[in-house]
């Protein structure tokens, strides 16, 4: 597995996409050497392809584009941040983290065989969730993480989304092992510490159940990814880059950006699913790669489906995979 398992399929020499993404890709393919091997021509092509046309990228970058859903990339770019209100309960923690309650459930975690664009690690199976937990409302932002952590490591800062502010995009370039490191540094916080609150990363399980949100289809809103450009940022309206948190349809339990924007780490090692009913698993105990779930700004409607799996190595950092909490509901008290 690797950042995006469909961008063996995509267009890499499309003038379209800038040198650091295709440099972003080549390093997250040779991470997977049995895949690069087949597709480093391809890369390299299309990395002495962009360097040629870069300096034409970068005097159109600063363009508008219109998605298939005739929404203007730029001017949701530019909006305030969406609060979605469905009437589930949530809270807000020190640093402005909205969290959401799901509820405790039982789903079919996978795909069916029929699912257009499926992938064979999808097995279909049943999973109980068994607890309550709270799960981030957005993806953690680059403000959140810098608060937390004293650092911005993310790619798509002001300089390189020429705006004044990136403050509510979310952070990237941050392995797996920074994610965690950030749950711990966010649970010791002295007032997250006096309400007992122990952040994590959602278990695949869990990420899975809250992106469905009751829904069984390819996506949270249906089959079809006709309508994808109202609840994601994608490579077909994202002009190659992410955007601020928010600015999408949430699902029906009031989460945004479960597709698209950024790919999300979650707490399991990568692996094939279990071929029975299971309850709360939390994946195998060790691997190679870690999972990281909902597609990103670069990838096609087919890998922001429900259940596509991408995953990488825990230290792998790139400018298409973030991250969003999780928090157990008996740490809350009542």
């Amino acid at each position: 597995m690797i950042a995006s398992r469909f961008q063996e399929s995509r267009k890499l020499s499309e003038p379209s996409c800038t040198l650091g993404i295709l440099i972003v890709y080549a390093n997250g393919l040779i991470e997977s050497s049995e895949f690069f091997l087949r597709v480093r021509g391809e890369i390299m092509r299309s990395l002495m392809l962009c360097l040629v046309v870069l300096p034409f990228v970068i005097s159109c970058s600063g363009s508008s584009e219109t998605n298939q859903a005739g929404i203007s990339s730029e001017s949701q770019s530019t909006s305030q941040v969406i609060s979605p209100d469905n009437g589930m309960e949530t809270i807000t923690n020190s640093i402005g983290m909205k969290l959401v309650l799901i509820p405790k459930g039982t789903f079919m975690m996978g795909s069916p065989e029929s699912e257009e664009d499926r992938d064979d690690d999808e097995t279909q199976h049943e999973v109980t969730i068994s607890k309550d937990y709270y799960l981030g409302v957005y993806e953690v932002t680059q403000a959140q993480y810098e608060k937390v952590m004293g650092t911005n490591p993310s790619y798509f800062q002001k300089r390189v989304i020429r705006k004044s502010d990136s403050s509510i995009y979310p952070v990237e370039q941050v392995s797996w092992e920074d994610a965690v490191e950030f749950c711990k540094k966010l649970s010791d916080l002295p007032e997250e510490k006096a309400t007992g609150r122990v952040y994590r990363l959602p278990t695949e399980a869990q990420w899975e159940y809250a992106c469905r949100a009751g829904n069984k289809s390819a996506y949270s809103f249906g089959e079809s990814s006709k309508s994808l450009g109202h609840y994601a940022w994608f490579d077909e309206n994202s002009n190659d880059q992410s955007h601020p948190v928010g600015q999408k349809k949430a699902n029906s339990w009031g989460l945004c950006d479960m597709q698209g924007n950024v790919f999300e780490w979650c707490g399991d090692w990568f692996n094939e699913y279990p071929k029975g009913a299971v309850s709360d698993p939390t994946g195998p105990k060790g691997g190679s790669f870690r999972v990281h779930r909902g597609g990103s700004c670069i990838d096609v409607a087919a890998g922001c489906r429900s259940a596509f799996r991408g995953g990488n190595g825990p230290t792998y950092r790139g400018i298409n995979v973030g991250f969003r909490v999780a928090l157990s509901s008996s740490g809350i008290p009542k």
